[in-house]
């Protein structure tokens, strides 16, 4: 007998640069773990939709700017689950009308504690390195709490290509490289490539929705406007040249 398929709109909601995380029960499905706020995509419904309906039920706030980040699909032994993720942030206004007992987490402390399996990607993707190493050079990261930035500032070539290639999945999955050179990558090598760079002139001619799903982005920001503007379109995180700033992308 074929496994139910239950598609589910997840939430990541962001304030200060800490995310909200639940409790399910022990009577519902991965119960005793702590979740995300979302649920199930009902019939007639988007995912964006879902996402909306469930928070204002569950958190009992209304977020009208939502980012799709990311698509996950897993497999349990009873049920198949396609977790459709959105990120939004969290006005400080609003902070008061959320319901108990959603509690904020620091992306480090999110490591620690007990999800669902089908999470376990969410919590990779959300959580960031302590370093960034910007070369020239195309070396590889032995630090396993660090990601490099392959600055070139040369042409791509099929000598980069061949030097790309030449290291394992793991650590392409640990570099950072700008969106022009991405762009230039077979899908297979993109694929592999998780964080991928916008410089300010970048990031400014985007508009929301650009952003390919399942990419992190990390934007160069040298004033408030590109500052907000990273913000607007979704980018995970930015590089912030020493400005006089009110916030930034969690």
């Amino acid at each position: 007998m074929p496994k139910p398929i239950v598609d589910v709109a997840i939430a990541i909601l962001i304030h200060r640069g800490k995310i909200l995380v639940g409790w399910r029960g022990e009577q519902q499905h991965q119960g005793g773990k702590h979740e995300f706020p979302g649920g199930k995509v009902e019939q007639g419904e988007t995912p964006e939709e879902a996402c909306r309906r469930e928070i204002y039920e569950e958190v009992g706030i209304g977020l009208k700017d939502w980012h799709q980040f990311d698509y996950i699909h897993h497999e349990y032994d009873d049920i198949i689950v396609n977790l459709h993720l959105f990120h939004s942030y969290v006005p400080d206004e609003l902070l008061n009308l959320i319901h108990q007992p959603w509690t904020w987490y620091t992306r480090e402390q999110l490591r620690h504690l007990n999800f669902p399996k089908a999470n376990k990607d969410i919590i990779k993707r959300l959580y960031w390195p302590h370093f960034i190493k910007i070369s020239h050079t195309l070396t590889s990261v032995e630090n396993s709490d660090a990601l490099l930035y392959w600055r070139i500032e040369d042409e791509f070539g099929p000598r980069e290509v061949e030097q790309l290639t030449a290291l394992d999945e793991g650590q392409r999955s640990n570099l950072i490289i700008n969106v022009d050179i991405w762009q230039q990558l077979s899908s297979e090598l993109k694929k592999q490539i998780k964080t991928v760079h916008l410089k300010q002139s970048q990031l400014m001619s985007l508009h929301k929705g650009d952003l390919e799903v399942g990419i992190r982005f990390i934007a160069a920001c040298h004033d408030a406007v590109s500052l907000q503007h990273a913000q607007q379109i979704g980018c995970d995180a930015v590089f912030v040249d020493g400005f006089e700033c009110g916030g930034h992308p969690g």
